[in-house]
């Protein structure tokens, strides 16, 4: 099973940037964990990163034929306003998962709104970095149900 996550504008920035909501711990630290994960569940998986959203949709596109099978997406600030990177998702027919490290629907009103949620299978939010661990088992399930 192959399954790309995609990490949106700042994530790179994980363990730098307002480390009270985000936490400590670096971005090569997230991709790890993702990896460890992915190895114990037996998937692969290609970790994406990109404070540009043209990269982003280009690689969701890229997705429809490199035989990736579910995709797991942290958009960040694009989740809010980025109807590019909606259509982007929407025009491709493969489980998706949104992905969030804080609790959005705690934060700023401007937070609370997602245009990317409403074309994924799923949204995750709030459980900080344990949430691509979640992530990564709930997508392969949806993967394995579609087949």
């Amino acid at each position: 099973m192959s399954i790309l996550i995609m990490n949106g504008p700042n994530l790179n920035f994980l363990g730098i940037r307002e480390p009270g909501i985000y936490g400590n711990e670096n971005y090569g630290g997230l991709c790890e964990q993702i990896e460890k994960k992915a190895g114990e569940l037996g998937i692969e998986v290609d970790i994406f990163q990109s404070n540009h959203e043209g990269d982003l949709i280009d690689r969701i596109q890229a997705a429809y034929s490199d035989g990736t099978e579910g995709i797991i997406i942290n958009p960040g600030a694009l989740t809010h306003y980025s109807y590019a990177l909606r259509d982007a998702l929407s025009s491709i027919n493969i489980p998706k998962i949104e992905l969030h490290i804080s609790n959005v629907h705690q934060r700023e009103e401007f937070r609370q709104k997602s245009v990317t949620a409403p074309v994924c299978d799923g949204q995750i939010v709030g459980l900080g970095l344990f949430g691509y661990d979640l992530a990564l088992e709930a997508i392969q399930k949806i993967v394995e149900k579609s087949k």
